[in-house]
């Protein structure tokens, strides 16, 4: 029995969004990561000069 080819072409577009939602939400991730770092060293400065 063969498989239907367009089975194989849904299964690489489950496959292609799942990987750039993983690379989207890792994306966002890592800029709040920098981003609170940021933060917290404007907060450092800022409790040094106040």
């Amino acid at each position: 029995m063969q498989s239907d080819p367009n089975l194989s072409y849904l299964a690489a577009a489950y496959a292609v969004f799942w990987l750039l939602t993983f690379v989207l939400v890792f994306s966002i991730w890592f800029r709040q990561r920098r981003l609170e770092r940021e933060i917290a060293a404007l907060e450092d400065r800022l409790g040094r000069e106040g």
